[in-house]
């Protein structure tokens, strides 16, 4: 079971959930997200607020690779974690396979600004910005990985303006997820359009949202 390493130290901020970053993302982000986007589609672009360690990543380039799915995948973080710091999480080795280590370490030492072919099935882009000035592509994403630090700490991250951006990048029949499943993020993302619902949490969190661009 993968324990919170690190805290952003600024905004006082914890990573990932104590309960397990993994099973907390593979839960909310692959189950609830990947997998269903998938279910109709052979190939997906995905778009993730919130880059962080690398986890969300790293899980979705593993499914990829099993599923031997191609996934263009872009990571918006302002506050990036060094290449040391990530290394040290040691991901990898808690897995079910600890083989995809080469993917992780591809992860994380991969240039930012630029795309980065991972393996056949993943290419990567990082993008070290804000998501409150950066401007995605209209109607390019089929899935959104949206997992900023909490509405409590950034409240700005959580905005309609912010969620208005994001619905024009998604195209039709694309799916939103995120960890939070606060009233004020709800009320927010259904005034830009989505359409909400409330799904199970993983352990340790009761709820998390699912938003759909239909």
């Amino acid at each position: 079971m993968v324990r919170t390493l690190y805290m952003y130290r600024n905004l006082n901020e914890h990573y990932h959930s104590v309960h397990g970053a993994i099973n907390e993302s593979e839960h909310i982000f692959i189950h609830n997200g990947l997998l269903e986007v998938l279910k109709n589609k052979n190939e997906a672009t995905i778009l993730e607020i919130g880059f962080g360690t690398g986890l969300n990543a790293f899980l979705t380039c593993i499914e990829a690779t099993k599923m031997h799915t191609k996934i263009d995948y872009t990571g918006i973080e302002y506050y990036p974690l060094d290449h040391e710091k990530n290394l040290l999480l040691n991901y990898s080795s808690l897995v079910e396979n600890n083989h995809y280590n080469d993917l992780f370490q591809k992860i994380i030492t991969s240039e930012w600004e630029e795309a980065q072919a991972i393996n056949t099935y993943f290419t990567l882009t990082k993008i070290k910005e804000s998501a409150t000035t950066y401007i995605p592509e209209i109607n390019h994403f089929d899935l959104i990985y949206f997992d900023a630090f909490s509405p409590d700490v950034q409240p700005e991250m959580w905005t309609e303006q912010v969620f208005e951006k994001i619905f024009h990048s998604m195209k039709n029949n694309s799916i939103f997820v995120t960890y939070s499943s606060k009233g004020v993020v709800k009320r927010a993302l259904k005034s830009c359009g989505f359409d909400v619902v409330k799904m199970p949490g993983p352990k340790g969190k009761r709820e998390i949202l699912s938003a759909f661009k239909n």
